[in-house]
């Protein structure tokens, strides 16, 4: 699809606003000087780095085919709050990408708020912006944390061994609680 078409600007607009939700439940720096989408409002990589868009769109997830719904209520959302707070905001950008940081959070604050008619909604997408960063869900643990993946990385998540297989040496507890069974397999699976 051409670049500037009716189709890809929707598309760089969907984008935009759904990176600035995730980037407003787990912040991060900004991927580039110009980037609008990413407010830097922490060091390190947040929820657009560790793949909440990416996630999202993944039909497993149930909302890929909403996700132009979320974007346009979002950004109604976004107008209502600007205008209430006597807001300009740039119309270079979709709405709530156009809003500073403090006012992304406080109008997410009140569309996940117990009061808010919509709350399972944005709930929902908020949980799934969390995904992306606390467990990479939409790759395999091994490929993310090949790649540096930047939640897993600042929980400190155990690299595999070189066979790509994650093996534990020392008992969590300090001491072995029980056997093995028996008829357990080298690679740790059972029979």
């Amino acid at each position: 699809m051409p670049v500037g078409s009716p189709t890809s600007d929707r598309q760089h607009d969907r984008t935009m606003t759904l990176e600035a939700f995730a980037d407003t439940i787990v912040p991060g720096e900004k991927r580039f000087p110009d980037d609008r989408a990413v407010a830097g409002a922490s060091t390190g990589g947040g929820a657009v780095q560790a793949g909440a868009v990416e996630l999202l769109e993944t039909p497993a997830t149930g909302l890929s085919d909403a996700l132009d719904d979320y974007e346009q209520a979002l950004n109604r959302h976004a107008s209502t709050y600007a205008d209430e707070h006597g807001l300009r905001l740039d119309d270079s950008v979709p709405p709530f990408v156009a809003l500073p940081f403090a006012d992304r959070t406080s109008l997410v604050q009140a569309l996940t708020g117990k009061e808010h008619q919509e709350r399972e909604l944005w709930v929902l997408l908020a949980l799934f912006a969390n995904m992306a960063f606390d467990t990479a869900a939409h790759m395999h643990t091994a490929d993310a944390l090949a790649a540096g993946h930047p939640g897993l990385t600042a929980m400190g998540f155990m690299k595999p061994d070189e066979d790509g297989l994650w093996r534990f040496p020392d008992f969590s507890y300090g001491k072995q609680l029980a056997d093995p069974h028996p008829d357990t397999t080298p690679s740790g699976s059972p029979a």
